[in-house]
């Protein structure tokens, strides 16, 4: 019975050991089949064949990226905002020149369609700076801040429309003064009212003192003609006015290098924890501090409004005399009050928002900032510009307009001056531009016939 057990339990292990012979074997075959050369031969054939429907699909999948992504950034900037539902009045305006010629038409299209575009330009150059820093988002916010002025400005000049561009400069300046300053301290105040709205004075002080020597720039050759003090009659006052301009375009960099390079931003906090506790009182009151755009969307956008800007300006030029004639209004009201609204209209919506917001800083840094740009560097820049045109653009802004400019700067600064602001405040500068509004209209430029001349 023990020899039959032993022969069987014998026999049960040669059968395990057949059976994991077989195994070993069957295995060593299975490796032999998946060597290296050969999964590499098997993967081969299937890698070709995949290759091509890969890149199509990678090909394909990057235009469908390339397309929402412009559909994405159209909608961002164009569609986001109601003002650009006057975009299409400058095509029109084009049209309506083409068929049927009638300026005054032209100039109130023209006027509507450069509007959305002023604002949207003041849009790009913001979105721009969030990847430009401080120092050369000053810088672009200095060049692209009054771009629409200065285009205007350009084609007026190249017209021999020289009044003209005065006008619109100086008009410029009394829309940032008094209608936009007065429009954000009027909201500011009416919004926030459990507080006293303050702002640095210092800086006020600093530009409401380059607004002072830009008066006086404008008053010395304005005396000197109506004194028939010249010493070369005709000559003297021009020499003047582009030494003078020279002088001002100088201190209008110095003051650029002092503001970006010398001085601290006086509404950005000095330490690290302070920044921090900004940016979450700015994230837990619904700021928008992250950009909406990239930086190469933003310049594409920066160039596309511009050149738009810059044609609709011809046409818009080209209809002013018309329009004055056939809605029987002085062009120095066309150039000093409505001109200046279409170009201050990205000024005039970032100051009201920045005042509902109470940083009053900022709105301070837009109106004013504005107004001193225009002063000391967008006259000067067009007297250098006429002088090189061959065109005799000068700093005698005539008798009435410097007296106006001056009268305005004395009662701003004076408003200034305590470092506070309030609705009655912003309502009374507003009411101090209605006043200089209808002073314009009941206005009759002397020089009018001189432009009638230069562009005949």
């Amino acid at each position: 019975m023990e020899v039959k057990l032993r022969l069987e339990g014998t026999q049960s292990n040669l059968e395990q050991m057949g059976s994991l012979d077989d195994r070993s074997v069957s295995d060593f075959e299975d490796e032999s089949l998946f060597t290296p050369e050969a999964e590499s031969q098997k993967a081969q054939p299937v890698l070709e064949c995949e290759h091509e429907p890969i890149s199509l699909a990678s090909t394909s999948r990057g235009n469908k990226n390339l397309r929402n992504g412009v559909y994405k950034s159209i909608k961002t900037v164009v569609f986001s905002n109601k003002l650009n539902l006057l975009m299409p009045f400058g095509p029109l305006a084009i049209m309506v020149h083409n068929l049927t010629g009638h300026k005054g038409w032209v100039f109130f299209l023209s006027l509507l369609g450069i509007t959305p575009l002023a604002e949207r330009l003041g849009y790009a150059t913001e979105q721009l700076a969030f990847y430009t820093g401080a120092t050369v988002g000053g810088l672009l916010n200095a060049t692209f801040g009054n771009a629409t002025e200065l285009i205007i400005s350009i084609y007026a000049l190249k017209s021999g429309m020289i009044r003209v561009v005065q006008l619109s400069l100086l008009g410029s300046i009394l829309s940032n003064m008094l209608l936009v300053l007065g429009c954000a301290f009027f909201c500011g105040g009416l919004v926030i009212r459990n507080k006293e709205q303050r702002f640095d004075k210092a800086s006020a002080v600093v530009n409401s003192g380059l607004l002072l020597m830009a008066v006086m720039g404008l008053l010395f050759p304005a005396v000197l003609h109506y004194t028939h003090t010249e010493v070369h009659f005709g000559r003297s006052e021009l020499a003047l006015s582009r030494f003078s301009s020279c002088v001002m375009l100088v201190a209008y960099v110095a003051y650029l290098v002092f503001q970006l390079k010398g001085q601290r931003e006086p509404y950005l906090p000095l330490t690290e924890e302070e920044n921090q506790a900004t940016d979450a009182a700015d994230h837990d009151d619904g700021g928008d501090e992250e950009p909406e755009i990239s930086k190469w969307e933003s310049i594409i956008w920066l160039l596309i409004m511009t050149a738009w800007i810059s044609f609709l300006s011809e046409y818009l030029v080209d209809a002013i005399q018309g329009a004055s004639v056939a809605w029987s209004i002085p062009i120095s009201f066309i150039s000093v009050i409505l001109l200046p609204i279409v170009g201050n209209a990205a000024e005039h919506a970032s100051a009201i928002m920045f005042a509902m917001k109470d940083k009053l800083d900022i709105s301070l840094g837009v109106a004013i900032g504005s107004s001193t740009q225009i002063s000391m560097f967008g006259i000067p820049f067009c007297v250098v510009i006429g002088w090189i045109m061959g065109r005799t653009m000068d700093l005698n802004f005539q008798l009435f307009e410097t007296a106006t400019l001056f009268i305005t700067v004395i009662v701003v600064a004076f408003f200034l001056q305590e470092g506070t602001s309030n609705y009655f405040k912003g309502l009374m500068l507003i009411l101090c531009y209605l006043i200089v509004a209808a002073s314009f209209f009941v206005h009759e430029d002397s020089s009018s016939e001189d432009d009638k001349k230069l562009k005949t």
